[in-house]
């Protein structure tokens, strides 16, 4: 009888082992771009993503100086006419972190005159 319930815990031990790697697998296999490359984020992003395949779960980096440029996700109005959208989300920290989520992801700087310079991108994440 006791080797019957090991064989038991022994299957339940590969079955939460087999759940923990198809949970954590997509977070592994993400990429993490720093917009911009060496450069980072500034005027003229527009073709920045241009031959980058993006995933949802990957990771866009910011870097820019906070005190005369920002971040702001916005939807594709906001995007095309450079106009931020009431809540949207402004990222300010010079080093901002953001996820990208599956679908259209844009982003604009919001200083006046910034975006309408092409400070502003769009990733469509697979």
């Amino acid at each position: 009888m006791a080797q019957g319930s090991g064989s038991a815990s022994l299957a339940k031990l590969r079955v939460a082992l087999l759940i923990c790697r198809m949970v954590f697998s997509g977070t592994i296999d993400a990429a993490t771009y720093t917009v911009g490359g060496s450069g980072g984020w500034t005027f003229n992003m527009v073709t920045w993503p241009q031959g980058k395949r993006f995933r949802a779960g990957d990771t866009l980096l910011f870097k820019y100086d906070p005190t005369i440029h920002n971040v702001v996700a916005v939807n594709k109005g906001g995007y095309q006419s450079c106009i931020t959208p009431a809540g949207a989300k402004v990222y300010k920290s010079g080093k901002d972190v953001v996820k990208l989520r599956k679908g259209l992801n844009f982003f604009i700087c919001n200083v006046a005159g910034h975006c309408e310079s092409g400070m502003k991108i769009a990733i469509d994440a697979v």
